[in-house]
């Protein structure tokens, strides 16, 4: 039974990786579009958002999606834009 439940984790992990991954981009590429559309958070909030695309970024080209997800999430969240 442990066995089943071990594979069937190891496979939604391999299918659900590719789909976190290509996520990323497109999280990051709403950041940019809407930084350059102009907003209006405050400095704070701005700085607080350039700071969480960046680390998002970094932390996908490393291949750590979730942690890359969590960040760029946050910053979709302060911007007002729906990650769903």
């Amino acid at each position: 039974m442990k066995t089943r439940q071990i594979l069937l984790a190891a496979s939604l992990t391999t299918f659900a990786l590719p789909a976190l991954a290509s996520h990323c981009p497109t999280d990051v590429a709403k950041i940019d579009a809407a930084l350059e559309a102009g907003t209006n958070l405050s400095e704070e909030q701005l700085a607080e958002v350039k700071i969480l695309r960046d680390e998002g970024a970094e932390l996908h080209k490393e291949g750590k999606h979730g942690e890359s997800l969590e960040d760029l999430h946050k910053a979709l969240d302060i911007l007002g834009i729906d990650h769903s």
